[in-house]
């Protein structure tokens, strides 16, 4: 393998800023978490409707039920939003890797929104960069997630939610 050392990557001044203006394009939302705000009451306001929220993050106390407290994940269909945590994201392309901390890892694809939470300090700036960031750990099984799931035929008619969810916002925290 060549040295890649001495490439010179793209480094971004405001990584947030970028994470939040590429994640918008994607057609998913980027909200940061004001000081004294709390993360329930921003899920509330950002998703008033949903009924069905599901969540196994003790934090999370606007969540009807756990999800990992469901045995068949068939049942998890008709999840309105799902509440769960990324580990870092990318700037250049907004992608979140979400490791799998739940029973059944169709929940990040089953529900119709996904709000991930992510601590807007964990940031990097290009998917080499979070590349190497997954070879630290043992994961059975990861993701990376950038906006909603989105499809487009060769009319141009662009569908969101075919394979995911419709929505999604990440909670900068």
């Amino acid at each position: 393998m060549p040295d890649l050392s001495a490439i010179e990557t793209i480094v971004y001044p405001d990584k947030l800023k970028t994470f939040a203006e590429v994640l918008a394009a994607a057609g998913g939302k980027a909200v940061e978490l004001q000081p004294g705000e709390e993360v329930n009451a921003v899920i509330r306001r950002e998703f008033p409707d949903a009924k069905r929220i599901a969540s196994n993050l003790p934090e999370i106390t606007c969540a009807t039920f756990n999800p990992d407290e469901v045995e068949d994940p068939r049942m998890l269909n008709g999840t309105d939003l799902a509440v769960i945590t990324g580990e870092f994201g990318v700037a250049e392309n907004a992608a979140v890797w979400i490791p799998r901390m739940v029973r059944h890892k169709g929940l990040y694809f089953i529900s119709n929104a996904l709000v991930i939470l992510l601590d807007k300090t964990k940031l990097v700036n290009t998917m080499n960069e979070a590349y190497c960031l997954t070879t630290k750990e043992d994961y059975g099984y990861g993701v990376f997630m950038s906006g909603p799931s989105k499809t487009a035929d060769i009319e141009q008619a662009l569908v969101f939610g075919a394979h995911g969810p419709i929505q999604v916002m990440v909670l900068l925290r």
